[in-house]
């Protein structure tokens, strides 16, 4: 199984939660390779706190296949550290810059963890900054990733969505579909139609999304993932 590259149409669209979510659905590890701004914590720290602390055994066919790869680390944890991790909550090409750090694509791809299966959270959208000249759908693409859209439901959210959809075929990024969350009218299915991409999971709004919530929701996605994926 490629990386799972799990990108969203914005900012702040529950793009860490739906990583979550599908990090424990398929018992998978998780990793954020690049963080920018963690006085409030990382989203690697949200993640890890919410998610299983070993991972049980996941589809026989992805495991006959080699493919799978599971269990805890020797601390305990599914979740692996960033590649890195920048104090300034902005852009990673400029809170870079602020460190004296150049993002390098090869570099992020020689630490690609070999733990399958795996998913990457991007920051932002496709087309934020890494560097100067490349962004993260460069990323997702140099990983040879499978792509997840996030796209959480709001007045905009169509226009948003199908520009990031856009993006993806300018690339020739692999995307698996869409995972939605929150609610705004019937905005899911007017996307899923212009875009051409499949819905893989709707996620209602929560004011909690804690441990039980991400398992609850993991059982109810696992079985479109693991058609979808596999």
């Amino acid at each position: 199984m490629n990386p799972i590259f799990i990108t969203g149409i914005g900012t702040g669209v529950g793009k860490t939660m739906i990583a979550a979510i599908v990090t424990e659905a398929l018992g998978a590890w998780y990793w954020k390779p690049v963080q920018a701004g963690f006085d409030e914590g990382t989203d690697a720290e949200w993640v890890g706190a919410r998610i299983s602390a070993t991972a049980l055994a996941a589809d026989e066919g992805l495991r006959a296949a080699g493919e799978v790869r599971l269990g805890a680390r020797a601390n305990g944890s599914r979740v692996l550290p960033e590649a890195y991790k920048l104090r300034l909550p902005a852009s990673p090409h400029i809170a870079a810059r602020e460190e004296g750090v150049v993002i390098s694509l090869d570099t992020l791809a020689e630490k690609l963890p070999v733990q399958r299966p795996l998913v990457v959270e991007g920051a932002g959208g496709l087309y934020v900054p890494l560097n100067d000249t490349e962004f993260m759908s460069d990323l997702a693409h140099r990983l040879h990733a499978t792509v997840i859209l996030v796209s959480r439901n709001y007045l905009g959210s169509i226009n948003h969505s199908l520009l990031t959809a856009e993006a993806c075929r300018v690339r020739g990024l692999r995307v698996a579909g869409w995972i939605f969350n929150d609610h705004y009218m019937d905005y899911e299915g007017e996307i899923v139609k212009w875009s051409g991409l499949p819905s893989l999971a709707s996620v209602p709004f929560t004011e909690k999304p804690d441990a039980a919530f991400i398992r609850e929701q993991a059982l109810i996605m696992r079985p479109r993932l693991l058609e979808v994926l596999a």
